[in-house]
């Protein structure tokens, strides 16, 4: 009686893969030259600051050789540079206090509420997306004429506001959405009443969503040039775009002096831009998640 033996599984053979374990060395190429094309004129700027006009005119796209500091120790001597950047945070502090505090307000209501209108109210916000501030800008112009708000950074802070609720409402109403309504009624069966509920538990809750809407509309602010060009028409309640625009057309043949100013008008906000990078992407992916 013959015993037949079971055959032993073979193992196939693995074939090699292709596949890099960091992925496609095109992939980075690409993103190399995307991020070049977009820190390019940024860093030019930038070293263009620490030369003189000779250099620049001699070897536009050289290094500093010798660097120069005197450009930006100018600058940062002068008081009007710094009466603009004085300006400038106070229109940008005001209105992020102003788009955080309204548009928190209205996406609580939003959320949490049913109430006839509801849906066209959050689509007209939604609309006022794709609604630019170049298109109203005669209407605002007139408006704030009429209020008597030229030449005063309150003619610059309050449309800033109304263009930045938006934005701000589209961000928070998923997180608000997201809170459970069980600790609602926990909150009302213990006593809290509901604007106990809306600054106990609503905003911390929504801190994420509040910081990001809170930094989009300060670097908003920072870098609006076009209100403040029909609104500011006094040196003194100038901001720093249009501080950038007055130094560029009074030192048009200084270009080392230009760039100097240049670059530290933008530095604040590239500076804000980086430290809180990490709390844009996250509330952005909480608001998409809610």
């Amino acid at each position: 009686m013959t015993v037949l033996e079971a055959p032993t599984p073979t193992r196939e053979k693995r074939r090699p893969s292709n596949r890099q374990p960091w992925g496609s060395p095109a992939t980075y190429f690409i993103a190399f030259v995307f991020i070049a094309l977009c820190l390019g004129p940024v860093v030019y700027i930038i070293l263009g600051g620490f030369r003189d006009n000779s250099q620049i005119t001699n070897s536009p796209a050289g290094l500093p050789n010798p660097w120069n500091f005197d450009n930006y120790a100018e600058v940062l001597a002068s008081p009007t540079f710094w009466q603009q950047v004085g300006n400038s945070a106070i229109a940008g502090i005001a209105t992020t206090i102003g788009v955080v505090v309204l548009g928190l307000m209205a996406s609580f209501i939003l959320a949490r509420y049913t109430f006839a209108g509801r849906g066209a109210m959050y689509s007209l916000f939604a609309a006022g997306l794709m609604f630019p501030m170049t298109v109203a800008i005669t209407p605002l112009y007139i408006l704030v004429r009429d209020l008597g708000l030229m030449n005063s950074l309150a003619g610059v802070i309050l449309p800033q506001i109304a263009f930045g609720l938006p934005v701000t409402i589209i961000i928070l109403v998923p997180f608000l959405k997201a809170i459970p309504d069980e600790i609602e009624e926990a909150a009302s069966i213990d006593g809290t009443s509901r604007l106990g509920f809306f600054f106990r538990m609503v905003v911390p809750l929504s801190l994420p969503g509040v910081v990001t809407t809170g930094i989009l509309a300060f670097v908003a602010s920072w870098n609006s040039y076009l209100l403040p060009l029909f609104i500011l028409s006094n040196q003194e309640t100038y901001t720093l775009p249009l501080g950038v625009q007055a130094f560029a057309s009074q030192y048009s043949v200084d270009t080392a002096k230009v760039l100097a100013f240049t670059s530290l008008s933008m530095i604040p906000a590239l500076i804000f831009f980086t430290l809180f990078e990490r709390r844009i992407v996250g509330g952005l992916t909480g608001a998409v998640k809610g």
